[in-house]
């Protein structure tokens, strides 16, 4: 299979190139025009596939509901906004609700699905704060302990790959420094913590924060807080929900600008009423929750956000567009830089020789004309 543009994404640059595909695999970039293509995309942008770490479910499945088609659903239907890759996240419950929850995404994993991979879980919570808990219940907000996460990662598989915990929570760092050696990315996020216990927790081997400006302290110039850190710690991930509700253009801006090119992550943080019309109402984390016009999804009982339905092609506009982002600093947000995080930059996040053939087409409005998992055209 050989598909071509004249704007294909390559070394932070377009260009004009074929991309060979077999058994799944890019195994050749040529000139365009160089050899008659399958498929010739003309002027459409060819970036790579979207990876999203951190979304709860969409189509009306939610990773606790421990459905095996809702999830299935769920990968097959959501390459439309041009995701290949993705984990699926939890969100704070009871020990069995989380329990069947990673224990159903682990048997999907091994049973089969189509459309977008499953990279592994996103397990949020339960180890959060009880001020910056935001949607997530406190009724079953507990301290972390090794053995209690041991079993959820036996109940997964092993399938577990990054955690959002409030790391000030976790005495001497245990949890923390267990989950680096096994190969867990820590995220600090629903978290009280304070710059200097950020940096702390960044030397215990912390390497990310999750949706930064939202469930963390602020920024202040005395008291500069998760958000600060966020700013200084120039090799730290941080995730970022990019819909313009949860940050203003201009601190989406300024977050981007100051952060680098190589470590802000766009995340939908989307909830199961993606693809829902505006006034449709979900129960999530055991509170019930609405859609908004916007898009954006709060509690009925406070009014408070609690998640969004953003597509991330629509985060990636909005980056380029109205936050005035330069375009490699937003695409890579989305492609290699959750790729980097996760530890799969070899084979995920771009456009190359020997990279999975995961690719996107996009319009010039930023819609989705064809996404490509592993080699297999998906729906547009």
């Amino acid at each position: 299979m050989l598909i071509q543009s004249k704007k294909v994404w390559i070394a932070d640059q377009f260009i004009a190139a074929a991309i060979e595909i077999t058994d799944g695999k890019i195994t050749d970039i040529l000139p365009y025009g160089s050899r008659p293509a399958d498929v010739d995309y003309g002027d459409l942008r060819i970036v790579p596939g979207f990876l999203d770490i951190h979304c709860h479910g969409a189509f009306g499945f939610d990773t606790n509901d421990a459905n095996e088609e809702g999830l299935r659903n769920w990968t097959k239907n959501i390459v439309t906004e041009g995701v290949t890759g993705f984990l699926a996240t939890t969100i704070t419950q009871s020990e069995k609700v989380l329990t069947d929850a990673v224990a159903n995404v682990a048997k999907v994993m091994d049973d089969g699905y189509e459309g977008a991979e499953i990279l592994g879980i996103h397990f949020e919570g339960p180890y959060l704060d009880m001020v910056y808990k935001g949607a997530q219940p406190e009724q079953y907000i507990v301290k972390p302990t090794i053995e209690q996460f041991k079993h959820y990662q036996e109940a997964a598989k092993g399938h577990i790959k990054y955690i959002t915990m409030a790391t000030e929570t976790d005495d001497d760092f245990a949890l923390t420094r267990y989950l680096t050696e096994n190969g867990v990315v820590v995220s600090i996020g629903h978290s009280a913590a304070t710059y200097e216990q950020a940096v702390m927790a960044y030397a215990h081997g912390a390497r990310s924060m999750t949706h930064v400006y939202n469930g963390m302290t602020p920024f202040k110039h005395r008291e500069n807080g998760l958000v600060g850190a966020a700013y200084r710690l120039r090799t730290m991930y941080g995730e970022i929900i990019c819909d313009g509700n949860h940050s203003t253009y201009a601190a989406l801006n300024n977050y981007f600008m100051s952060k680098g090119p190589d470590y802000s992550i766009m995340v939908s943080d989307a909830l199961m009423a993606k693809g829902s019309p505006a006034g449709s109402k979900y129960i999530f984390g055991g509170n019930e929750i609405i859609i908004y016009e916007d898009g954006s999804a709060h509690l009925t009982s406070t009014g408070g956000l609690a998640g969004s339905t953003l597509r991330l092609n629509d985060g990636l506009r909005i980056l380029v567009e109205e936050a005035m982002v330069p375009f490699n600093y937003a695409i890579n947000a989305c492609t290699i830089n959750p790729a980097r995080c996760l530890g799969i930059d070899d084979h995920k996040g771009a456009i190359g020789v020997g990279y999975d053939a995961d690719l996107v087409v996009l319009e010039p409005d930023y819609k989705v004309h064809q996404t490509w998992c592993r080699g297999q055209a998906q729906l547009g």
